[in-house]
């Protein structure tokens, strides 16, 4: 999640974002609530981005240069940044006939996704 303030992040855009949502036991995705310190929200209703962070394992990076902040997958909980190995269903252009392609017509195989991009 990009974030523009290191200190805070909006509850609404936390819960869009991430899954995350903050409520009085703390932050809650499914059946799963981590308790925050003092709730985790900030006088002005924002969540407080090091707490959450701390809690949940969540990586934070900056990018003073710009102005940017980068708030992590949470780890803490499963113990992994990826909750899944599952590729999303992507269709793309088959590069010869240009009809629509499905990745997901390839599963049981291993497959080589390459991206590039010239910038």
């Amino acid at each position: 999640m990009i974030l523009t303030d290191p200190q805070a992040v909006n509850v609404a855009a936390l819960a869009t974002r991430t899954g995350w949502v903050i409520k009085p036991e703390g932050a809650c995705r499914g059946e799963v609530c981590v308790p925050l310190p003092g709730g985790g929200l900030r006088g002005d209703g924002a969540v407080d981005v090091e707490s959450l962070a701390g809690r949940l394992g969540m990586p934070v990076v900056a990018d003073e240069a710009h102005g940017l902040w980068a708030l992590g997958p949470d780890t803490a909980i499963s113990g992994r940044a990826l909750t899944t190995a599952s590729l999303p269903d992507i269709v793309l252009p088959d590069v010869r006939t240009g009809e629509p392609f499905a990745i997901s017509s390839l599963r049981g195989q291993k497959v080589l996704v390459l991206a590039w991009a010239s910038w």
